[in-house]
């Protein structure tokens, strides 16, 4: 019983070494990447409305 603890608890310490968590570092990668998103998407909205504006226009 005793070896079987035994690596049954080795098992566990290595998943848990292993185990790959959401931290702190991937939080700030994850907004420094999308901050630029949230900037350009408004602006590339805005540009697709009036190019769909200019089609519409065009066709009357």
């Amino acid at each position: 019983m005793r070896e079987w603890w035994k690596t049954k608890n080795a098992k566990t310490r290595k998943q848990r070494k292993n185990k790959e968590d959401y931290t702190k570092k991937d939080l700030v990668l994850d907004i420094l990447f999308w901050i630029p998103e949230i900037i350009v998407l408004p602006i590339r909205l805005i540009i697709w409305l009036v190019r769909v504006i200019f089609k519409w226009i065009d066709v009357i």
